[in-house]
């Protein structure tokens, strides 16, 4: 479909088309009855651009308001066809640019007929050209453009016809200029936009139902398809219920709905045959029971129903069966059918088949019973104590009494959760909820909400208790799982090496065997003086090993005498591992290697501070470069005498408690003295030393991870049994590991241990566990090793998959063969004549285009020959599914990966050895965790290599088998050309079904096109009924489905499904009135 947008260009190019005096040639042929129809014709203008025709030709199409379904029709037809439309069509509406096309002209003219309110002093050829300016405008509102229709709206063209209606005196009212007026607002509300206007308008429904009270049948029939069709619309069914209040009030019926009984149980006088009238109330009467609320509601629908049957709507639906009409028998059935299944259906609450509404006695007794031994049976019984202390009398305002509290029981059953009244609210502000609300106890409230906040903490704590144990048997779950699977392929891989070791012993045996059985012969065979020894036999030379051979060099010969050789000493104990490296001395300076024995400096007398204070992080300069510096002629031991240091401690202290470094006189220093000897007593100072930026950062971590150091240490000892600690927060711990230097000035300050902040303490007391860093890098590396697994592996099976598939593809071979005969067809000469090709010009085949269509390329063409001539050839993308993922793998950065994992996994083993060294603590788990996982990680690791191995050995055969230089060629530049090949092959496909479905829309237009030549008769009488105001729109479409009862066709034909049984139990229930027969 066009798009809607509008195009400045276009509408220039219609004013320039019309400006000039060379209108476009069109002929009409007038017809006797003043209808025309469009004749074959040559515009005298070229047409314009197809793009800036398409603009024109929208704008003209969304003029015409069509349906989705004509629009398409439209935008279907070819060029030419679009351009013959649109010069037609502004050519009819230059033509007709009269006094009677604008609006002005009938809101004028209606302005002018309610002025003059009575008939009487008109003639009857005035009459009649009232009734043909109003007839006019219904025919403009239903086929002018929807400008028109617009500027009608904008001019407040509703009031003008609303202000006739309310203003019309009687003979009017009976006339048919009344019916013209309905009909001026159908004709409006036939399109979205005077519809959705009509149904805005505060009075407009209101006005529309006080047209019941005429007696003309033909106003009543269109008023009454108009609200049962605003019934149908979304937010309508309400108005029409407010419209029947206000109508009720305006006519002064006792009752809502009264006029319409009424009208519906007349039989005399015009009313004797008219069947159009009553079909048309029982058609709205069925659509204010069936629609709004009541498609939901089985209340609601109660509701309304009772309101009809309190009419005696029955005995005259009985009566109406006379007529044997079937669009009127067809109402009357629906009416029946959903009444007998509501009835049924609200029986079973009570676990009846039927209920007899017309008996107080059995709906007492219904009440009754369901209440008894309830909470609610007190307040029953004082309503009926009440009501028989009502007043009784038949005069005064007794009724009123019962009014009241009948609409106070109606609003508390159809009232939703939200306060809103589904029908007109008879007591206005009026909330139920609000109501029961303000009746419960505000005590009884509050308990109950400090009851649910105390269970929804418990509840919020036992869900993260809950999420925790999930966690944790997530984490073992995945673990024993990993196990099992590691421990079955050990157990493959050592039956499988058991088998091989027998094999080889079982070898080793028979040729030790055979070994000294030929010895055994050459000593016997051997005399004195006899040949030289064979080599092997004893005194002989040994034979060598053949390389590569399992077969271990014979024992050496023994000595004379027959004594054993002397044992070999043994080897030396292998040495363990060294010890740790002994933390440095606290006190003093080691001697800097290379400085000269003994050279000694002499030490400073440097004044100590009375409190810690914030380090200076300066690069200190060893002893052994001072010689020849500018150092040797400084002594700074001058500088203590003239600094304060007292202001300089006050100033740098490590505590971090607010202190005013601006002295103002003895005075105030004496005032600062007092004020922090009292502060000191009331304040735990604060000890920091490491970097402020840096201590905060860990404060942070340390809020994120909620956990005491008591917690943290335990689940590093014990290699986080419990998962206390997310791959994450282990990440942002290795950031804060203690740095020597923070280790050495926390060391410093250990008595001061309590007063420590929070960052300094946890990093003292995380730098007393043994081997921390690799504590903590170990864990890591644990937690993340089957991640950077799950990782890795795709990656080998991507390859593996990959290079199997170019290898065994058999479509893959098939196509290839295609090429090389279209290129050895193409190509002459020395480019001819090939053997073979580089895969690389599988993604040139798309290179070469048509002679005839540029849009068409050898790569159109070679998959249109394969779908001819070698269907399995499509087969291709599903043999080669995995070459994508084996495109996107980088040889190097997989090689890095798994470089990456063995230096990891080295490193823990290496970690493991020292702590297998060390005195176990009591709670260290790491060697004991750590082994296990060695070894499981280490079995799946090689498992990895081994894969990748193979990935790599199937991965050279496959570049081999394309004949491609095996060093040259990485991954995923080979299986980049095929995937980008497959990708160029579904493009190709599709533009192909494109192009397919091009010609074939253009073979379908042609169709199209002799079917409208054909259908030239139809078209000019839709054109001309479209004139007279006969075609519908999607309003009149509504009313017409309204009246035919077609609207009603879904639910009908589900109650007649259950008709016979509900007749059944309608007939063992012993109703009060006899089941209807219904017309089928």
């Amino acid at each position: 479909m066009a798009p809607r947008k509008r195009s400045s260009r276009g509408i220039s190019f219609i004013f320039c088309c019309f400006r000039s005096s060379d209108h476009p040639e069109i002929t009409y042929r007038l017809r006797n009855d003043s209808s025309f129809a469009l004749q074959t014709m040559e515009p005298a203008l070229p047409m314009p651009p197809v793009e800036e025709l398409d603009v024109m030709f929208t704008e003209l199409v969304d003029e015409l308001d069509l349906t989705d379904k004509h629009r398409e029709a439209m935008f279907a037809l070819p060029a030419e066809k679009k351009w013959q439309i649109y010069c037609s069509k502004k050519k009819d509406q230059e033509e007709n640019k009269g006094a009677t096309s604008w609006p002005e002209f009938y809101i004028d003219q209606l302005n002018s007929m309610a002025a003059r309110k009575s008939l009487i002093a008109l003639e009857k050829e005035d009459e009649e050209e009232r009734n043909k300016t109003i007839e006019s405008l219904k025919t403009a509102l239903r086929t002018k453009p929807m400008r028109f229709v617009t500027r009608f709206i904008d001019l407040d063209g509703l009031s003008c016809i609303l202000n006739f209606l309310k203003s019309m005196d009687y003979e009017t009212a009976e006339s048919r200029i009344h019916t013209s007026l309905i009909g001026c607002i159908k004709a409006l509300m036939n399109n979205s936009l005077g519809r959705a206007h009509v149904l805005a308008h505060s009075e407009s429904i209101n006005v529309i139902a006080q047209s019941l009270s005429t007696e003309n049948i033909k106003t009543k029939v269109a008023v009454l398809e108009i609200m049962g069709a605003v019934c149908l619309v979304p937010g309508g069914h309400k108005k029409v219920l407010e419209a029947m209040l206000h109508y009720q009030k305006y006519a002064s019926e006792r009752t809502r709905f009264q006029t319409l009984i009424n009208d519906l149980d007349k039989s005399t006088g015009r009313y004797r045959d008219e069947v159009s009238l009553k079909t048309a109330i029982m058609s709205f009467i069925n659509a204010v029971l069936s629609q709004g609320a009541g498609v939901e509601s089985l209340d609601f629908r109660l509701h309304l129903r009772y309101e009809f049957l309190m009419l005696g709507i029955q005995p005259v639906i009985d009566k109406l069966r006379e007529h044997e009409n079937s669009t009127l028998d067809r109402h009357l059935d629906f009416f029946e059918m959903l009444r007998n299944e509501d009835e049924l259906e609200f029986a079973k609450r009570f676990e009846l088949v039927h209920i007899d509404t017309k008996s107080a006695t059995q709906m007492f007794e219904l009440t009754r019973k369901r209440l008894t031994h309830t909470e609610a049976y007190p307040h029953f019984m004082s309503i009926l104590h009440h009501c028989l202390q009502m007043p009784y009398k038949r005069s005064g305002n007794t009724v009123q009494y019962w009014l009241l509290l009948d609409r106070i029981v109606q609003q508390i059953v159809i009232q939703s959760d939200k306060g809103q009244d589904p029908d007109a609210t008879p007591l206005e502000n009026f909330n139920i909820k609000n109501v029961v609300r303000m009746l419960v106890n505000e005590n009884e409230v509050k308990q109950w909400k400090e009851q649910a906040e105390k269970m929804r903490k418990e509840h919020s704590e036992l869900q993260q208790k809950l999420e925790k144990k999930e966690r944790e048997c997530d984490a073992k779950a995945q673990e024993k799982e990993e196990m099992m699977q590691t421990l079955n392929k050990m157990k493959e891989k050592l039956e499988k090496e058991s088998s091989e070791h027998k094999q080889v012993k079982q070898q080793v045996a028979d040729l030790t065997a055979q070994l000294h059985e030929m010895s055994r012969r050459a000593i016997c065979a051997a005399g004195p003086g006899g040949p030289p020894l064979p080599p092997g036999a004893p005194g002989g030379p040994l034979p060598s090993p053949a390389p590569g051979s399992l077969l271990p060099p014979p024992p050496p010969p023994p000595p004379p005498g027959g004594c054993p050789p002397p044992p070999p000493p043994p080897p030396p104990p292998p040495g363990g591992p060294p010890p740790p490296p002994g933390p440095p001395p606290l006190d003093g300076v080691m001697p800097p290697p290379g400085a000269p024995l003994g050279l000694t400096l002499k030490k400073k007398s440097i004044p100590q501070p009375t409190n810690a204070l914030k380090s200076f992080n300066w690069s200190k300069l060893p002893e052994n470069k001072l010689a020849g510096t500018v150092w040797t002629e400084i002594d700074d031991t001058k500088v203590f005498k003239i600094l304060d240091l007292e202001d300089l401690e006050r100033t740098f202290s490590a505590y971090q408690r607010q202190q005013d470094f601006f002295v103002n006189g003895n005075s105030r220093q004496k005032e600062d003295a007092i004020d922090d000897t009292l502060s000191s007593r009331h304040k735990v100072k604060e000890l920091s030393v490491i970097d402020g930026r840096r201590a905060q950062n860990c404060n942070i971590l340390l809020s994120r991870l909620k956990l005491s150091n008591e917690e943290i240490k335990r689940a590093i000892l014990t290699m986080d049994e419990q998962e206390d600690l997310p791959k994450d927060m282990l990440e942002q711990l290795l950031k804060f590991v203690p740095e020597k230097g923070d280790i050495d000035l926390l060391e410093e300050h250990k008595h001061e241990l309590d007063r420590m902040a929070k960052a300094d303490r946890f990093l003292f007391e995380m730098s007393r566990i043994n081997h921390y860093q690799q504590r903590l890098q170990s864990l890591y590396f644990k937690k993340k090793f089957a991640e950077r697994v799950a990782e890795v592996k795709p990656k080998v099976e991507a390859i593996r998959a990959g290079s199997k598939a170019v290898l065994q593809s058999s479509s893959l071979q098939q196509l290839l063969e295609v090429v090389l005969a279209f290129g050895n067809y193409m190509n002459k000469g020395q480019r001819g004549n090939a053997f073979g090709f580089k895969i690389s010009s599988l993604n040139k085949i798309a290179d070469t285009k048509s002679s005839i269509d540029k849009n068409i390329t050898l790569l159109h063409y070679l998959i249109t020959i394969v779908e001819k001539k070698y269907p399995k050839v499509l087969r291709l993308h599903e043999e080669l599914r995995d070459i994508p993922q084996a495109a996107k793998v980088n040889m190097t950065e997989l090689e890095k990966e798994i470089n990456t994992l063995r230096s990891g996994l080295r490193a823990v083993e290496t970690e493991l050895d020292f702590q297998k060294s060390q005195v176990q603590q009591t709670g260290d788990k790491f060697v004991s965790v750590v082994s296990q996982f060695i070894t499981l990680a280490s079995f799946s690791f090689s498992d990895v290599e081994d894969l990748l191995m193979e990935a790599k050995e199937l991965f050279s055969k496959a570049v081999k088998h394309f004949g491609e230089d095996t060093d040259k060629m990485q991954p995923d530049e080979f299986f980049g050309i095929f995937d980008q090949f497959l990708q160029a092959v579904t493009e190709a496909k599709q533009e192909n079904e494109n192009m397919r479905r091009r010609k074939e829309e253009e073979e379908r237009r042609a169709r199209m096109e002799a079917q409208l030549k054909e259908q030239r008769e139809r078209e000019r009488k839709a054109r001309k009924a479209k004139e007279s105001g006969e075609e519908g729109g999607e309003f009149d479409d509504l009313v017409s489905a309204l009246r035919s009862g077609e609207v009603f066709d879904k639910d009908l034909s589900k109650l007649k499904r259950n008709r016979k049984r509900i007749a059944n139990q309608l007939a063992d229930s012993g109703r009060e009135r006899p089941v209807t027969k219904l017309n089928f």
